[in-house]
């Protein structure tokens, strides 16, 4: 399926998140990674910027192989689905989304 836009794509993406388990794990993981890169602008460490992408994307795909069973967004549309996560973690800060 094509999505011309990014405003096509994110009810794609909500709905390849009908696990609630597989939300929260991008929930941990986004926190996490915003933690990292904290982080990586305090200590100035470049590690911390590959924690930040094992933490993202490691907590996200097991939400996505184990409990959603479905194959990750970002291997087909990787900056839809990197966008999709952010606003996915906003959205779910501000209850439009469920926890």
């Amino acid at each position: 399926m094509a999505h011309n836009s990014f405003a096509e794509f994110y009810p794609f993406y909500l709905s390849e998140h009908n696990n609630r388990t597989c939300r929260r794990l991008h929930f941990v993981g986004s926190t996490l990674s915003l933690l990292c890169l904290a982080m990586l602008v305090i200590t100035g460490k470049p590690a911390y910027f590959l924690y930040a992408l094992l933490c993202g994307y490691g907590c996200a795909w097991i939400g996505h192989f184990v409990f959603e069973k479905n194959k990750p967004a970002s291997f087909k549309r990787p900056l839809y689905s990197f966008m999709g996560d952010w606003v996915m973690y906003r959205d779910m800060w501000r209850g439009r989304v469920s926890f």
